[in-house]
């Protein structure tokens, strides 16, 4: 019994690793241990043991990328290596994951331009083997409404500007005047994962620092960002977020994203959005070249945002994180989700908070990085 509530709390605090940096596989440690961006960063080449196909790319991008072969096909790590000898060929199924790389990218590089367009996903749809032959149905087919292409800009005239629904938003959570007024919030509640509950406290300093502090089985596991540097627990030890982790936490960590998405990101386009929990949406696209790529979905009675959908790029697709938000309640003035659900195609969590404290002080210590700590 004791060995079996073991294992469920290493599964869920891989589950809420994921969620930052992906599969870490045995064998196969971060690149990036340091505080701040490398001037020099390695290639996968010369991180990793027998890189072959993606030896060129950067070492911080080899774990995304095989992460994104993992969600495409719907298997582990061990599936195409030997487990804990990540760097041994001894599987068929290696060798074939490097034909079929090399041949995804010279599709791309061929007929789109180098732009990654085609890749496992497009194909294999969650499953180890691509289906070759049409799906018999027992029903006929709904029919499909027309289609129309993202870049038909007069198929969406009738949609409201991203401007207008971005005010919305900051309206509905209560302005920025109120916004401004908030600088830093505590929140307490549980997080809920592979079938249990552990406390969970979210740490929030204006203007973009944020520690999540959870605790399975009596420890710590910890998600942090100070503005700067992003760090967090994974089973091995410590984590140093990459580049492209610290950007994504960054978003997370905005206490005033609301007022601040147009200094994130600077080109917006608006689409139809898909309906959520019986709510109609307006999806606002977000695009910025340092920033990844980003999916807003707001509700079009309340304005406010009820899904944001991260991908993030790697060299053979994007990796998707949706985040689902949920119960607003007004907190000094000041409308924010009590309940907010991760999804990533391995898996997901949900934290519900039950306590709020907004305008207390909040110890500095929280957000050094813990080699500034002596390694604490």
């Amino acid at each position: 019994m004791k060995h079996a509530s073991k294992a469920k709390w290493q599964v869920v605090l891989g589950l809420m690793s994921v969620f930052v940096i992906g599969n870490l596989s045995a064998g196969a440690q971060p690149p990036s241990q340091g505080n701040a961006p490398s001037q020099t960063q390695k290639t996968a080449g010369q991180q990793f043991k027998n890189i072959q196909v993606l030896k060129d790319i950067s070492a911080e991008q080899l774990i995304p990328s095989m992460q994104f072969i993992s969600a495409s096909l719907g298997v582990e790590c061990e599936f195409c290596h030997v487990e804990r000898q990540m760097e041994k060929d001894d599987k068929k199924e290696k060798q074939t994951a490097r034909k079929m790389i090399e041949m995804e990218l010279a599709i791309n590089k061929s007929h789109f331009n180098s732009e990654v367009e085609v890749t496992c996903y497009s194909c294999h749809r969650g499953a180890p083997h691509p289906v070759g032959v049409p799906v018999v149905l027992a029903e006929a087919p709904k029919p499909a409404g027309p289609h129309v292409h993202d870049e038909d800009a007069a198929a969406h005239a009738n949609l409201p500007t991203s401007d207008q629904i971005l005010d919305k938003y900051l309206a509905s959570v209560g302005g920025a005047e109120a916004l401004t007024k908030i600088k830093s919030r505590v929140q307490k509640g549980n997080l809920q994962a592979g079938g249990m509950q552990y406390p969970i406290e979210v740490y929030s300093q204006a203007p973009n620092k944020r520690i999540s502090i959870a605790h399975p089985q009596g420890r710590s596991s910890i998600t942090a960002f100070n503005g700067e540097v992003g760090w967090l627990s994974i089973p091995n030890g410590v984590h140093m977020m990459t580049a492209a982790e610290r950007e994504a936490a960054s978003i997370d960590a905005q206490m005033n994203l609301p007022a601040g998405l147009h200094d994130l990101y600077k080109e917006f386009r608006v689409r139809p959005g898909d309906e959520i929990n019986g709510r109609a949406t307006y999806l606002v696209l977000a695009r910025d070249p340092n920033m990844p790529l980003l999916r807003l979905y707001f509700d079009q009675e309340t304005g406010l945002l009820l899904r944001q959908v991260r991908l993030m790029e790697t060299p053979l697709g994007l990796n998707p994180t949706q985040i689902d938000y949920a119960d607003y309640r007004e907190t000094d003035g000041v409308k924010i989700p009590y309940q907010w659900t991760l999804m990533r195609p391995n898996g997901s969590f949900a934290i519900k908070i039950e306590q709020v404290q907004q305008n207390v002080p909040i110890d500095e210590k929280l957000f050094v990085p813990p080699s500034q700590e002596g390694g604490k």
